[in-house]
């Protein structure tokens, strides 16, 4: 099983330090970790962290977890990874999310209708770029050249690149079956090893539709990872960032986050939380998610809790797992970060 790492956090801003994310990031490079992902919400963007991070690094890769597909137009998508690519010279990975209500129609001003249709068209239009062919589409939302207006069809001044990978972020079954479908990769959250049907079945579908199946997909989750003789201690503050993404990682309406859990098994609690954040009860929010609920979605403990909720992962089919040390500093995760992937052999 591969393994990644990640940069930033859900609102992607506290983070200002780069000289310490460069040395974290060198780190897990010298400790053979695959992959690096960016964060994109509502703070830094998902590029320029892993622009700066080319320049330091030397073999892991480097992924936008992710960029948003209504921020950008896709021409614009497709130009800022070939040039990714070619600054990191071939280490660029495409990571691309439709995002959420709140942040695409309260930040970027556009309306969240139909991210299915959008993010499939704005694939397609990303994929005749990387192609090197004039770029040139007629759909629902993206229409190239202007109708009526005085441009023409182009094609990128660069040479094609069809190598990029491209990878979905995606929790909704619809979603899910277009990954299946389209994607070379997923990075999925909201994930529970023993329910990973619950997002699998609609991969498996969507691949299958494809004539492909889950193994032509590089399949990615994330788990905190925390050794400890004293698990309580970790789970009591890991309930408020639970409360917090169901609670607010999309609207009260519209919640993929929320409805993941839900289809994982914790739909009781997921309606609980989610309703007393959205009355403001922050606190009682996290109070009502169970202990079960976080060690379900982490691994706590001595060596060999951690080491046996991690091969969990591998057992049902994942092919990349994204971990998230804890640590008060720098050197507390760089030292979970090594003692996990010890454990993982």
């Amino acid at each position: 099983m591969r393994t990644a790492i990640a940069i930033g956090a859900p609102g992607s801003g506290p983070l200002t330090d780069f000289g310490e994310m460069s040395e974290y990031v060198q780190e897990a490079e010298r400790l053979g970790v695959d992959c690096v992902w960016s964060a994109e919400a509502w703070g830094y963007d998902a590029v320029s962290p892993l622009a700066f991070l080319a320049g330091q690094t030397k073999r892991i890769r480097l992924g936008t977890g992710i960029m948003q597909i209504s921020a950008r137009a896709p021409p614009m998508t497709a130009m800022t990874a070939i040039t990714m690519d070619a600054l990191s010279e071939g280490r660029f990975v495409l990571g691309l999310g439709a995002s959420g209500p709140q942040v695409v129609e309260g930040l970027h001003g556009k309306p969240y209708a139909g991210p299915l249709t959008r993010m499939r068209e704005t694939i397609e239009i990303i994929k005749q770029a990387f192609n090197g062919a004039r770029i040139a589409y007629d759909g629902k939302y993206h229409q190239l050249p202007l109708p009526g207006g005085q441009g023409k069809s182009l094609r990128l001044a660069v040479r094609p690149n069809r190598e990029i990978p491209i990878y979905l972020a995606t929790l909704a079954p619809a979603a899910l079956r277009m990954t299946g479908e389209l994607a070379d990769g997923w990075v999925g959250t909201s994930f529970v090893p023993e329910a990973a049907e619950a997002h699998f079945e609609h991969l498996r579908e969507g691949a299958r539709g494809a004539g492909r199946s889950l193994n032509d997909l590089d399949l990615q989750v994330g788990t905190r990872v925390a050794f400890t003789d004293d698990p309580a201690s970790v789970v009591k503050p890991l309930k408020a960032g639970m409360a917090f993404t169901l609670g607010a990682m999309g609207s009260a309406r519209t919640n993929f986050y929320n409805d993941a859990y839900k289809r994982a098994g914790w739909e009781d609690v997921c309606k609980r939380s989610q309703a007393l954040w959205v009355e403001g009860k922050r606190e009682d929010a996290a109070r009502v998610i169970p202990d079960e609920m976080i060690h379900a979605t982490n691994a706590i403990g001595d060596e060999a809790a951690v080491k046996a909720r991690l091969e969990k992962y591998g057992e049902v089919g994942i092919n990349t797992l994204q971990i998230h040390p804890s640590g008060t500093h720098i050197g507390e995760m760089i030292e979970t970060l090594e003692r996990t992937l010890n454990l993982l052999g």
